[in-house]
């Protein structure tokens, strides 16, 4: 989920402004610079972290915790949704993260490392592998009382923070083992919605549901016709979360279904583009090519303007949305997330909380869990040649990159929030889920990085 400019050097050039640089660019220059750098996501994410926690252990906790359970509403007509400013960022910003990830879904099932069955193989059966052996794992010890129902936490990945611990290794790890984790993470991420939507729903108001559905649908008919407009989408998918949220269904899910009516096709193919543009460039060479950075002259702006349809009209709008959406969500929507849930209070007790089974059996199910369940499962699926090991990938790493899958955080997160109400059991998952990535991130990345020099002694 990163929204930085191409990775080619030559392009990234060639779309820099050729005019002498403004006051402007010289300020913006090192935040872009950050952002564009592949571990910025990841390392924003651990700031809000540290804040949060900082801010729960400091004479700034009950101001901390007063502004998360502050009031904000919207009435419309009379009917309106009343929640603290934690539920709105759990349930409303957060649905735009879960949009996001089903725009990433829909486009990997099109055309991406799960649009084949024998690309998808082998992640779709380790994601499954890593979601099972954690909440069995997870069950075993907390099969009955209050913590039975968080079951849940364990099987989620991160990928932000797992992709940002493997680019700390840079060019040392295969591209195959990158792409298997990002696929992996991507079906641990259907796999995540489908608990929340199945497991995770409270008492359901049938009518609510129902017209969150048509709304859904309505943006279906809206694809078929197509309509290519993100702001009938926007719209209707607002309704359609409220909808959701009112009838007990988490919004999130509306975030996500409504993501997958999002039309991914151009309305132009690769051979009439090219044409059309190269009229156009024809044209603006016939009128004049703007010699300088003044003002276009009307014919000029006016072949601008149609150079800006024609490519509009070659891009999806699923990825435009997608691209626009990148930005917003990596460096704003998640780091506030986390801000909002990861301020875990360090008591005097927090050194029992290591011996409670709610604790013990996040942290189990996440490091040893996530990496018996997807390491198991890759190699079944090799050895029964359902699937195959990408190129230069080795089985240690395998092991290493499962051992990373093991990073919660987000979800897991997330998914606390909806398994407990209970403020302590919900500050127990948040040091399990603390202590177990934090393991997993710290020997997944030293086994990767063993791995990694392995293989290079052999290469040399």
């Amino acid at each position: 989920m990163s929204g930085a400019e191409p990775d080619d050097p030559e392009l990234a050039s060639a779309l820099r402004p050729s005019g002498p640089p403004r006051p402007i660019d010289r300020l913006l220059a090192p935040l872009q610079s950050f952002a564009q750098h592949q571990l910025a996501g990841a390392g924003l994410l651990m700031l809000a972290t540290v804040a949060a926690l900082v801010l729960a252990n400091t004479g700034l906790a009950h101001d901390y915790h007063h502004l998360l359970e502050l009031e904000l509403g919207i009435e419309i007509a009379g009917h309106g949704l009343h929640k603290s400013l934690h539920h709105w960022i759990n349930d409303g910003l957060m649905g735009v993260f879960f949009f996001l990830v089903g725009l990433e879904i829909k486009r990997e099932l099109l055309t991406g490392e799960l649009s084949t069955l024998r690309k998808a193989t082998l992640p779709a059966i380790a994601a499954v592998g890593g979601m099972i052996v954690p909440a069995v794992i997870y069950t075993a010890l907390n099969h009955d009382g209050d913590a039975a129902s968080g079951w849940g936490i364990p099987m989620a990945t991160d990928i932000a923070f797992a992709l940002g611990v493997l680019a700390l290794l840079g060019e040392r790890v295969p591209l195959g083992l990158k792409v298997f984790l990002t696929a992996l993470a991507i079906v641990d991420d259907i796999g995540a919605v489908l608990v929340i939507a199945i497991f995770y729903t409270s008492e359901l108001s049938l009518i609510a549901l129902g017209l969150g559905s048509l709304c859904v649908v309505a943006s279906v008919v809206l694809n078929l016709l197509g309509t290519r407009n993100p702001v009938p989408y926007f719209l209707i998918g607002l309704v359609a979360m409220g909808c959701f949220l009112e009838s007990g269904v988490h919004a999130t899910i509306a975030a996500l279904l409504m993501a997958f009516t999002i039309p991914a096709r151009t309305n132009i193919d690769g051979p009439d583009f090219l044409r059309k543009m190269t009229m156009l460039l024809e044209r603006l060479r016939s009128i004049g090519v703007p010699s300088n950075t003044e003002m276009n002259t009307n014919p000029q702006q006016r072949l601008f303007e149609s150079m800006n349809e024609l490519i509009d009209q070659a891009s999806a709008p699923l990825q435009r949305i997608e691209h626009a959406l990148a930005g917003p969500v990596t460096f704003v929507v998640l780091p506030v997330f986390a801000l909002a849930n990861a301020g875990v209070t360090f008591g005097e007790g927090i050194g029992e909380a290591f011996t409670h089974p709610l604790v013990i059996g996040i942290v189990l199910g996440l490091f040893v869990g996530k990496t018996i369940g997807i390491s198991l499962s890759a190699w079944l699926a090799v050895k029964l040649r359902l699937a195959d090991l990408p190129g230069g990938v080795s089985w240690l790493e395998v092991v290493g990159v499962a051992m990373l899958g093991g990073i919660g955080f987000t979800m897991a997160l997330f998914v606390a929030g909806l398994a407990f109400t209970d403020p302590a059991q919900i500050e127990a998952a948040k040091v399990g889920i603390f202590s177990g990535s934090f393991v997993s991130a710290a020997l997944g990345y030293g086994l990767v990085l063993l791995a990694s020099a392995r293989a290079k002694r052999a290469h040399d």
